[in-house]
């Protein structure tokens, strides 16, 4: 492929977003508020609610708020009220209010990633009209000219080839194993796996502590996270609880490919987590009464020095997949999915707007990136593992109070979530103009 040197050309873009995941319907919606032309293509034949839990943060609500989603994304999700570490015996490390509990002026919000896709999928069918979201379309190539991008795709379904795609500008939105990024960096490689196992499920059980509490209790080796997803049964006096048990191995050990789909083994995990009964919460119970478990290893990709490519570019996990830790890769996805909405809306040269859309997230990410390579805020349950492998008495006597809140808010500087920077920084929609 041969990168068009365009000169800049002032137009009204068009947009084809590739991949239908969280950000890139994010994306359509906010060109849409912003009065750009959009659709999505996306591989897989049917869009289905695939996947367990994910945590969106405030920075992210507030982006969904002022798409005007707040009441539907509530219905269907909890809103976070705590997060606490503790050790692998349920001894607290750190405890911190999360969302409005905190004093943000948008919740946190935990639910399944499937439903949050499907309510931000059904929203583009709604405002943009049926047609904008093509699925069962392979992306195989492009190019591009001065005017605009041509990509080509056939059906995943079945292999036939189908009519090309002509817009102005390209969005890659498909995933770690981004078609449009592989074009730019074809010997990148597989993700990177660091060597860690997620087993991933759901649970129905009694709720613990508030009912709304988030979890992370062991230290990198070995850890066991959980919170609670569904508004159901809470309804119901009990607790939909979303849980991952994490072991890690050596790096040379042979492993599968991450998937969404893939059965998970109970007795590869279970018997290190036997012991695990801290009274307010039963880790192994949990584990036992999951209907249905999956195994996805924790992979990453290196950053790039760049997303994008005349009128092509990158954001989400095609640009920055990250390991979930700090609960950022969703949210990271749909921050990105504003930006670039505000820059296209804002600047009248696309392939500029593409530019100051990489010029403020890439760097963001990439630090967010390289941060969750060494643990993230999660460092500090390490900190008490090395430091107190029997478990303590006292915590003071471990680490102080200090120590932990200084990584908790570098963390959320990072991550571009810090309370008072949030809550007084302007609308992305006010910029629009609406």
């Amino acid at each position: 492929m041969v990168e068009a040197q365009a000169p800049a050309v002032a137009m009204a873009p068009d947009v084809l977003i590739i991949g239908a995941g969280i950000g890139g319907l994010t994306l359509a919606l906010s060109l849409h508020r912003a009065g750009i032309p959009a659709r999505v293509v996306e591989a897989v034949p049917s869009i289905r609610p695939l996947g367990v839990g994910i945590n969106v943060l405030p920075h992210a609500v507030r982006e969904l708020t002022e798409l005007g989603l707040a009441e539907k994304l509530e219905a269907r999700a909890i809103r976070t009220k705590e997060l606490i570490y503790t050790n692998k015996f349920g001894q607290e490390i750190w405890r911190e209010a999360r969302g409005q509990d905190a004093g943000y002026s948008w919740p946190q919000f935990s639910v399944h990633r499937g439903r949050l896709q499907m309510l931000l999928f059904e929203t583009v069918v709604e405002r943009l009209g049926a047609g904008a979201v093509h699925t069962d379309a392979e992306l195989v190539g492009f190019e591009q000219d001065e005017a605009g991008v041509t990509a080509h795709f056939r059906r995943r379904s079945d292999g036939a080839a189908l009519p090309p795609e002509r817009a102005s500008i390209m969005i890659g939105a498909d995933g770690i194993h981004s078609a449009v990024r592989a074009q730019y960096y074809p010997n990148e490689g597989a993700p990177k796996w660091n060597g860690a196992v997620l087993w991933r499920a759901t649970s129905e059980a009694a709720p613990y502590l508030s009912g709304r509490s988030m979890i992370m209790a062991g230290h990198q080796d070995q850890k066991f996270v959980c919170y609670p997803i569904g508004p159901e049964a809470a309804a119901r006096g009990r607790s939909e609880v979303n849980w991952i048990a994490e072991l890690r191995y050596p790096n040379d050990t042979p492993w599968n490919r991450e998937d969404w789909n893939r059965p998970g083994k109970i007795e590869d995990f279970l018997p290190q987590f036997e012991s695990w009964n801290f009274g307010w919460l039963d880790v192994p119970g949990l584990i036992r009464s999951a209907s249905a478990i999956y195994e996805f290893p924790m992979v990453d990709r290196d950053p790039v020095a760049r997303w994008s490519f005349g009128r092509v570019t990158l954001m989400g996990d095609a640009a920055h997949a990250m390991y979930p830790i700090g609960s950022n890769g969703a949210s990271q996805a749909i921050i990105d999915a504003r930006v670039l909405a505000h820059r296209l809306a804002t600047i009248a040269d696309p392939v500029a707007a593409l530019q100051a859309y990489e010029a403020e997230r890439l760097p963001a990410t990439s630090r967010i990136v390289l941060a969750n390579r060494a643990n993230g805020p999660e460092r500090v349950m390490q900190h008490v593992e090395e430091r107190a492998p029997k478990g303590y008495a006292k915590l003071d006597d471990i680490i102080s109070r200090s120590e932990l809140e200084a990584v908790a808010k570098d963390y959320k500087l990072i991550a571009g979530f810090d309370k008072d920077v949030l809550n007084n920084r302007p609308s992305l929609d006010a910029r629009f103009g609406v």
